[in-house]
């Protein structure tokens, strides 16, 4: 029996920008099912995010910093969820509603692997802005705490979990209290201080990680916008990620072209 060889054309390529793909093409999948399959959409997608972020991180801090990250970003980001689910602090009352498959101490197993794959592109995402470690981690904090504008009124509408008492909350984002998104912001910033001291900084901005972040932006903007009906976390997080995102893009591009090789 002859053995599978690989294309040509992927060998070359690092298995984070495989999984990238991957990620977005389930992303893209998930809008344009009925309701029922999304859930397991949901969860795959989230895997494979989770795996893109570990392989990049792999092939920039190695293994010890892939192992840092999933400590610091997926055990801290459980350890915060399953104090929250019990006691409403720091995000407020919330719970659970059992759609999300296997539980850890209260938490689907999925969500860590969420705060996970989205700590380290916030982690790259406030280094390319900023140098000074306070601003790193502000930057990386609010890079983080901006996603859940999409997130939160995303998986409340899918019915994954609900909150006790969703008011007051932001302007055109009812069902979410404020709350918990102050909480986010102390969860992450906690996170981002602790993986900005694990993760010595590189010189080069991680392609994987700018992809991933950008893609989970621009493509939440459209699809909050045009498929789950919710134009008030569209505007909303397009406004707030976007105060991130988009200085981002133009820090990428500016340094694209400093770059570029010149033409005498």
């Amino acid at each position: 029996m002859a053995l599978a060889v690989p294309s040509p054309s992927l060998r070359g390529v690092h298995p984070a920008w495989l999984f990238v793909a991957a990620a977005i093409a389930s992303q893209i999948v998930y809008p344009l099912l009925p309701a029922g399959p999304r859930t397991q959409i949901t969860v795959a997608s989230v895997v494979l995010f989770f795996l893109a972020a570990v392989a990049d991180v792999t092939r920039v801090h190695g293994a010890r910093g892939a192992a840092l990250l999933i400590t610091i970003a997926g055990g801290g980001g459980l350890l915060a969820e399953s104090v929250g689910v019990q006691t409403g602090f720091p995000f407020g009352d919330y719970a659970y509603t059992g759609t999300l498959g296997p539980q850890l101490l209260g938490v689907p197993v999925v969500i860590p692997l969420a705060w996970v794959m989205m700590a380290w592109p916030a982690l790259v995402v406030a280094r390319t802005l900023a140098a000074r470690p306070a601003a790193v981690i502000a930057l990386g904090a609010l890079a983080l705490t901006a996603w859940d504008v999409f997130l939160d009124p995303q998986m409340v509408d899918a019915g994954h979990w609900t909150w006790t008492h969703p008011d007051p909350g932001l302007p055109l984002i009812p069902g979410i209290p404020l709350t918990n998104y102050l909480g986010w912001l102390l969860v992450t910033t906690l996170i981002m201080a602790a993986l900005h001291a694990a993760l010595r900084p590189q010189d080069t901005t991680s392609g994987p990680a700018a992809a991933l972040y950008l893609w989970v932006y621009f493509s939440s903007v459209m699809a909050h916008f045009v498929f789950f009906g919710l134009p008030g976390s569209a505007v909303m997080g397009g406004i707030l990620m976007g105060a991130i995102a988009i200085p981002f893009t133009f820090a990428l591009l500016r340094r694209r072209r400093e770059q570029r090789p010149r033409v005498l």
